[in-house]
């Protein structure tokens, strides 16, 4: 039996571009989730110790469909991780800054 046509392949293929600037990324130790009916919202912020302000430093809307998919493939990757690296560990101890930018939230 024959394979798929290398036509057929490039159709199923996604080009994705990804420029100079966005590749060196954006560090963040503290993501905040909001949501309602139709969609999620992860602000990732960059909290620095002794500074009184922080910044949103990226915001990323998903609908609940994709909050889930994303949430798969976090948990798929933390386990490979886990795998070749060992247990990520998790301190009990939260950290201790303000955490009402209001309205409902969670923390990851």
């Amino acid at each position: 039996m024959a394979g798929p046509k290398k036509e057929e392949l490039n159709q199923n293929q996604l080009n994705i571009e990804l420029s100079e600037e966005m590749a060196e990324g954006i560090y963040s130790n503290l993501a905040l989730i909001a949501h309602s009916n139709s969609e999620f919202v992860i602000d990732f912020i960059r909290l620095m110790p002794g500074v009184p302000k922080a910044k949103v430093k990226s915001r990323i809307v998903l609908t609940p469909e994709h909050a889930k998919r994303l949430l798969a493939a976090l948990r798929e990757n933390i386990q490979k991780y886990e795998e070749n690296f060992g247990d990520i560990r998790q301190h009990d101890d939260l950290p201790q800054f303000p955490m009402n930018f209001g309205g409902p939230i969670g923390e990851a």
